[in-house]
């Protein structure tokens, strides 16, 4: 396989992921394009710091929110893409027909997961948007700025964990369908 091949292939979702799939790894190139606006907010910081003296409030915060959505976005794009990190030392040796069974396995197991961790970000959650009196408002950052971003960010990693679940459940089902 050439390398343009094997960077083409790395865009798309493997077929056991189906159309879900192929729908996360479409958002792939976006939240990879918030590295590169994090990279540029911080160009923006320095100049502003070190050649006007005039450092924003915004910077650093804005950096670590978007950095942090593209990291945990990144959990189901490797989900769906196929490129997540496996110890191969075993699952190499096995024949297709108990590859198969591992993945259906693997799936289900990262499936329940995924919805345990679900629950227990749903329990953070509760307690990042609402007060205790029960009024609606997003856990802010505390700082000078004060941004909803510890908010925001619990309510994203919330998402992605139930999109995981779902993900992983598409996996187990295609991979048990699969011949």
């Amino acid at each position: 396989m050439s390398d343009q091949e094997d960077k083409d292939k790395g865009q798309k979702a493997i077929p056991e992921a189906g159309l879900f799939g192929s729908i996360i790894a479409k958002f792939g190139t976006l939240f990879s394009l918030t590295i590169v606006l994090s990279a540029a907010i911080l160009i923006v910081e320095v100049a502003m710091r070190y050649l006007f003296n005039s450092p924003t409030t915004w910077a650093h915060e804005t950096v670590i929110f978007l950095t942090a959505t593209t990291f945990l976005f990144g959990g189901l794009y490797c989900a769906s893409t196929n490129k997540h990190i496996r110890v191969v030392l075993i699952y190499d040796a096995l024949s297709p027909k108990m590859r198969r069974v591992f993945n259906v396995a693997i799936s289900v197991a990262c499936a329940l997961a995924s919805a345990l961790f679900s629950w227990a970000g749903w329990l953070v959650v509760k307690r990042a948007i609402w007060t205790p009196s029960g009024a609606f408002r997003l856990e802010t950052s505390g700082s000078a700025w004060n941004p909803p971003t510890p908010g925001l960010l619990k309510l994203f990693l919330l998402g992605i964990l139930i999109l995981m679940c779902l993900q992983f459940a598409i996996l187990a089902v295609n991979y048990a369908k699969k011949k």
